[in-house]
């Protein structure tokens, strides 16, 4: 299986495995900027995929960017329907700034297969243990 990617900025690097099996592909920045304490924006990648349908792009965190300087990434699905460029939202949750640097890793990108299902309303719906239990109601972290 193959995902179509198009390199639509000249910085733009083509998302990559660091290893063979890894699950996610690397998505790198097209561009410097900073991130003040609890900034949020839109990083560019400078590419555009074709995710086939049926499969979803999900955009995930970088682990060591996470823990070791607090950066989180937010709304990170990605359609098989989308064309345009692919942009990562990130926040900063540390007390410092943070430096993008263009070609950096950023994120990674996860493409999962998705089951679309039909949305059926319903007076009933089958009875669990869980049942109608909401935050906290499995016990304490």
């Amino acid at each position: 299986m193959e995902l179509k990617v198009k390199k639509i900025h000249k910085d733009a690097i083509l998302p990559s495995r660091a290893h063979e099996f890894d699950a996610g592909l690397d998505l790198y920045s097209t561009q410097d900027l900073d991130l003040l304490p609890g900034e949020r924006k839109q990083i560019k990648t400078g590419i555009a995929m074709a995710i086939p349908e049926g499969y979803v792009g999900l955009i995930w965190d970088k682990s060591g960017l996470s823990f070791k300087h607090g950066l989180k990434v937010f709304g990170g699905v990605i359609d098989s329907g989308y064309r345009g460029e692919v942009r990562v939202i990130i926040a900063n949750t540390s007390q410092t700034k943070y430096e993008v640097k263009k070609g950096q890793k950023i994120a990674q990108l996860l493409i999962q297969k998705v089951e679309l299902m039909s949305v059926v309303e319903s007076d009933l719906l089958s009875d669990t243990q869980r049942g109608i239990g909401g935050f906290g109601s499995t016990g304490l972290c």
